[in-house]
């Protein structure tokens, strides 16, 4: 017997697509502008036009909403690149994370999303998920930077592409340090340095 997906989870089509389409914009909207207490079930389903029994019977909590939202944010993230160089590979990872984390609505959003990861397990296991996606989708590029000789073999690419959005999810949400390009080309380099060395293993 196929397990029961979780609310939102399945991918759907027609008139059922665009329900879900227009309740996560809604309620991306709603966590950019108020956070996940303002994620309010019965305001999402006004806002997005649709009926409260669709949406409650879809969703049901704010956490599985929060929940699809990311997930369809990792399905309609960029793929990694692909320059046949890791410097630059890198440092377009780096750059992704920045243009993400200082757009005025993503930068409040995804602060919106770490928050309600704190204190709704939905939306914890749902941000792990989404960062395991965007992780292991860049992690190619060090594995090809392995097969070409330009990184040693025994690095773990996943903790490499870790290393690079690391320092700029901390300057976010800790040290409040300006997000520019300086800091993540500089976060790229750092991170670039450690799988050199041999240390992220």
């Amino acid at each position: 017997m196929a397990a029961t997906p979780p609310p939102g989870a399945v991918r759907p089509g027609g008139r059922t697509a665009r329900v879900r389409e227009a309740v996560l914009e809604a309620a991306a909207d709603t966590l950019a502008e108020r956070g996940f207490d303002g994620l309010d079930l019965g305001e999402i389903a006004r806002i997005a036009g649709v009926g409260k029994t669709t949406l409650y019977r879809r969703w049901g909590t704010p956490g599985a909403l929060a929940a699809d939202l990311l997930q369809d944010m990792a399905e309609r993230s960029l793929p990694r690149s692909r320059n046949g160089d890791i410097d630059r590979d890198l440092r377009d990872n780096a750059r992704l994370v920045l243009k993400t984390l200082t757009d005025p609505r993503q930068g409040r959003l995804f602060k919106a999303l770490i928050a309600a990861s704190l204190c709704n397990d939905q939306a914890a296991q749902a941000l792990r998920r989404f960062y395991a996606v965007r992780i292991d989708e860049w992690a190619g590029c060090v594995t090809d930077a392995i097969e070409r000789g330009e990184l040693p073999s025994g690095i773990d690419p996943r903790r490499v592409i870790a290393a690079v959005s690391a320092p700029l999810y901390y300057a976010l949400l800790n040290t409040g340090e300006p997000l520019d390009e300086t800091a993540a080309d500089r976060a790229a380099a750092a991170a670039l340095a450690a799988a050199r060395a041999g240390a992220l293993t």
